[in-house]
């Protein structure tokens, strides 16, 4: 369950599961599944070029419709530099991934259970000095296998690509990145760059979120979920 501070307003597959938006991510659940039909996507990984991009919005509303559709889903805060994964769901943030990756702790020791059936959430913890450095260990090597091996999908939330180099650390561990463009915010320059430096480290897929897009032209902003699989053409073509 949401905060009652502005984020309960955003976690909109839980609190208002008939909704236009959340059925725009039960849409996006589904078109993820089928392009994941050779290679399951057990692992996944959503950043944005920027900030004010909305993929912490997309990460826990996407961990919310794979609940209800009865997988047993983690939520990891990869961002250690600004967590906000575990105010979504009214959680503190003493205890997390940083714990789990310099102190000797059992996986267990840092999961915390959330008001949606199935849905586990993994808080970023204590911000540290170097983060880089920790997501990039063996360490987390280690825990993405093992919670990769104990959940049906894992959903790490990581920093903008622009601005730190965490989420191209990490994109060469999953199965495949979601890049979240928020229509009128995200430039087109810096999202081609994004890409290219998700390719560059050798991301095995990459799909596009477009956030807040107005595709009825009534003036409502649903998500809408467009995907590209090692092309390099697909942002060069659009206008």
């Amino acid at each position: 369950m949401a905060r009652r501070n502005g984020n309960e307003r955003k976690l909109f597959s839980h609190i208002r599961p008939k909704s236009a938006i959340a059925e725009s991510f039960r849409t996006l659940r589904t078109n993820i599944n089928f392009s994941s039909v050779d290679w399951p996507y057990k692992v996944l990984l959503t950043t944005s070029p920027g900030p004010e991009d909305g993929k912490s919005t997309v990460s826990t509303n996407l961990a919310v419709v794979m609940a209800q559709a009865k997988s047993r889903v983690l939520i990891i805060d990869c961002d250690l530099r600004k967590p906000v994964i575990h105010k979504y769901f009214d959680l503190d943030n003493i205890r997390g991934l940083t714990n789990l990756l310099v102190q000797d702790l059992e996986i267990e020791d840092a999961v915390y259970a959330t008001e949606v059936e199935g849905l586990f959430v993994i808080p970023s913890g204590p911000i540290p000095p170097n983060p880089s450095e920790l997501l990039g260990s063996s360490k987390m090597v280690e825990l993405l296998e093992k919670v990769a091996a104990a959940y049906d999908v894992v959903i790490l939330d990581a920093p903008p690509v622009i601005a730190v180099t965490d989420a191209v650390i990490l994109a060469p561990m999953v199965d495949s990145v979601l890049l979240v463009l928020r229509a009128g915010n995200s430039r087109i320059d810096m999202a081609r760059e994004a890409r290219d430096r998700l390719v560059r480290t050798g991301a095995r897929s990459i799909g596009v979120v477009l956030n807040e897009a107005d595709i009825r032209g009534d003036g409502y902003y649903p998500y809408y979920y467009y995907s590209y699989y090692g092309s390099k053409d697909t942002l060069s073509k659009e206008k």
